[in-house]
């Protein structure tokens, strides 16, 4: 049976970082009063003068796993990109990530579906690969959110949340009987709840699509309704999580890491305390990096491969929810050394 494994992940945030003490000199807030609504210390932002788009994150961390999983460039059939912070308006930036590995025909597929865009990215190279459309799919996702962020005491609420960061994925065919690979998925969107996180402008149902009173006004910054996005967040986590363990016919108790979306560190505990999980088995970083959104999961993902918390004959769930709303799981468990041959 054709299954999809992991061969490589790597993961890049640039090197500024900010902590929360260098917030607190642009806006009204303090360290504390972050630490306690987000559990984030610190996170990175792209040099303050610009230049750095999605598509040159995720091409730095494309570099490392695909040195890992031993791809060169000619190997990807398919080139999946999610971001809701591309470069360009458009065009996408997966084609710019594909000039800068030097390919000039390679299929490049962008998606925004935000915080879940590592499950729907997932979701859809497994459905390339178990069909035989494709046999290496290079997954990536990256966010450069600092320049589109309202770095104002009006801003508050939305700016401490967010960092840049990218992170890719070497996804492949493995031929194989054994319980390996995507074991199952479930992805989910309710677009009544669109405006609960957003950016409006600039927008397409309005001419112009951005003029200067919708800049007054900060339109084009993202806005947020946390208590909406903490409440869903908090339901449909252990809903989904039951419903792809019961997809996949696999145990809760099988599970040996929980790969959460890193949105804010008291959901993530609260989905944790509803499904009475030990705090061993909930991987979380969002202390270090903030909400990197797209990146959040693949790139906490690297970190626990890189610390020994996953490896071989290690089941893993990838599950998170954001705007849209859109809301999923993945359970995935890494194939024996043996039979990755």
């Amino acid at each position: 049976m054709k299954k999809t494994i992991i061969k490589g992940t790597g993961r890049y945030v640039p090197p500024r970082l900010v902590t929360n003490d260098d917030l607190s000199l642009w806006m009204d807030t303090t360290n504390e009063w972050i630490l306690q609504r987000t559990g984030i210390e610190q996170r990175y932002w792209i040099p303050e003068a610009g230049g750095v788009g999605a598509s040159d994150l995720g091409f730095e961390a494309s570099k490392i796993a695909m040195g890992l999983a031993g791809w060169e460039p000619e190997d990807i059939d398919l080139i999946i990109f999610a971001t809701l912070s591309p470069d360009l308006f458009f065009p996408g930036s997966g084609c710019l990530l594909a000039h800068k590995l030097g390919l000039t025909s390679t299929p490049a597929l962008d998606i925004r579906q935000q915080c879940t865009g590592f499950l729907y990215g997932m979701t859809t190279a497994d459905a390339y690969i178990r069909s035989s459309l494709a046999k290496r799919v290079l997954l990536v996702c990256a966010e450069v959110h600092s320049t589109g962020l309202d770095i104002s005491t009006r801003g508050r609420d939305v700016t401490v949340i967010f960092g840049d960061g990218a992170a890719a994925v070497c996804l492949e065919r493995m031929e194989t009987d054994v319980q390996a690979g995507v074991l199952a998925s479930c992805l989910h969107a309710d677009g009544s709840l669109a405006e609960s996180l957003m950016t409006l402008a600039p927008t397409s149902r309005e001419n112009p699509r951005l003029d200067e009173k919708m800049l007054q006004e900060g339109k084009h910054f993202p806005t947020m309704d946390g208590r909406s996005i903490f409440k869903n967040a908090v339901r449909r986590l252990p809903e989904v999580a039951g419903e792809v363990l019961k997809k996949a016919g696999v145990p809760l108790a099988a599970v040996d890491l929980f790969i959460p979306h890193q949105a804010n560190l008291r959901i993530n505990q609260a989905f944790a305390k509803a499904l009475d999980l030990p705090e061993s088995k909930v991987y979380n970083n969002i202390q270090r990096y903030g909400n990197t959104t797209a990146a959040s999961i693949p790139l906490a993902l690297d970190e626990a491969i890189e610390k020994g918390l996953v490896g071989p004959d290690s089941t893993v769930m990838f599950l998170g929810l954001g705007a849209g709303v859109t809301w999923g799981a993945v359970l995935y468990r890494f194939a024996a050394k043996n039979s990755e041959e």
